[in-house]
């Protein structure tokens, strides 16, 4: 007897119904459909992500094998490969947007707090963005270089169980810095970034606003010392200092005192220097916050790898948003399914059990944390084996 629908079924079934459906009336994202609902196509690009599938025609025909295990996802049938790549191209990506951020709300709920080791009671972000490398023959829309396309991911990502809470997709072309000017962080904020964000401009808004910042200073940066503090012992921590910037530009656009925090790597021996507007926390506090930006590093290499998001199954850019979108949602997922787990997955293990697993009928909670034990069955009447003359064939005879 079935007890539990697949696991894919039970992922699914995470998402609120009710709330997808005001986001398909908002964007009116059936408005021209005939059959093929946006349930199902959002069902079907989902599936591309955890079954890594590579193509519409392993989509399609992935869910077309599992026809008797698609009840319970709310599928009536598997799309075809033109059904679903119409849909690609022409219902809005925007649906899949604003369903990533109403499953961000909910994951955001199990999210653990910051790293141990961080004291202080302010939140902690990571803002980047990656870009993503496109064939300009089969994406002539998206213009990079001379010779190649691309894309930008730009996210901003929260050290509270490190969960991307904003994300936005651009033009390869787009300057990170534009994009930070239009992000709107709470007051006492700490936002990390590296010196491709360094504006002085966008510095001195932060400051005003209550917004501390924490990056690496340039090398050509012109300033003055106000005041050298004491370093502490023992933390390869070489200075310590309140500075003034001196530029042309740079004073008038960020005239307030900022730290500047020179540190020595233990390992390679690197000088780093660091600059910042965050006056009170301790040196050895400041280099660990800029160390631990690597996160953000460290999702982007994870989505690349685990999840459909270098190879795409359509050309148009409606199609690139639509499956980029999509991979985040699956990474939300499977952060939640790790914050939920007793067992120590590596987030790589987990995508790759998932995706073998998705149409195992098990209860999914007890899965994550016992993914190696079997479901007792009951035995059922031992049948005889038919002999051979059963079908036609005689026994073998031995030889002496």
């Amino acid at each position: 007897m079935v007890r539990y629908a697949s696991l894919f079924s039970q992922l699914i079934a995470l998402f609120h119904r009710q709330k997808f459906y005001e986001l398909v009336y908002r964007h009116r994202s059936e408005r021209y459909a005939k059959g093929y609902q946006s349930w199902e196509h959002f069902v079907a690009m989902l599936f591309c992500q955890l079954a890594q599938a590579k193509s519409l025609r392993e989509i399609s025909g992935g869910l077309a094998s599992c026809l008797g295990k698609l009840r319970h996802l709310g599928v009536k049938s598997a799309p075809n490969k033109s059904t679903l790549s119409y849909a690609n191209a022409h219902r809005p990506w925007q649906l899949f947007q604003d369903l990533f951020y109403q499953l961000l709300e909910f994951c955001q709920q199990a999210a653990p707090g910051k790293a141990k080791h961080f004291r202080f009671k302010n939140k902690l972000l990571s803002l980047d963005s990656t870009t993503i490398p496109l064939c300009l023959t089969l994406f002539p829309w998206a213009h990079f270089r001379t010779t190649k396309g691309a894309v930008k991911l730009h996210m901003l990502l929260d050290h509270d169980g490190y969960l991307p809470s904003f994300a936005c997709i651009t033009d390869g072309k787009k300057d990170d810095r534009s994009v930070a000017r239009g992000i709107a962080l709470a007051k006492g904020s700490i936002v990390v970034v590296d010196r491709g964000y360094t504006d002085f401009g966008l510095f001195g808004r932060w400051t005003e606003n209550g917004i501390f910042f924490v990056t690496r200073q340039k090398e050509n940066a012109d300033y003055i010392v106000r005041q050298r503090r004491e370093v502490p012992a023992n933390r390869n921590i070489l200075a310590d200092e309140l500075i003034e910037l001196t530029g042309l530009k740079s004073h008038p656009q960020c005239p307030h005192v900022l730290r500047r925090v020179v540190m020595r790597e233990t390992v390679s021996g690197a000088v780093l220097v660091f600059l910042t507007n965050h006056l009170q926390l301790g040196a050895t506090t400041i280099c660990a916050i800029y160390k631990d930006r690597w996160q953000i590093e460290t999702f982007f290499k994870a989505l690349k790898q685990n999840l459909k998001i270098k190879t795409f199954v359509g050309t148009s850019a409606n199609a690139l948003y639509i499956q980029i979108w999509t991979a985040l949602m699956a990474m939300l997922l499977i952060k939640f399914l790790r914050f939920k787990a007793r067992f120590r997955w590596s987030l790589s293990n987990l995508v790759a059990f998932l995706r073998w697993n998705l149409f195992t009928y098990r209860n999914l909670w007890d899965w994550i944390d016992s993914p190696y034990e079997t479901i007792p069955l009951t035995p059922g009447p031992v049948q005889n084996p038919l002999p051979f003359s059963a079908f036609g064939q005689q026994p073998l005879k031995t030889t002496t």
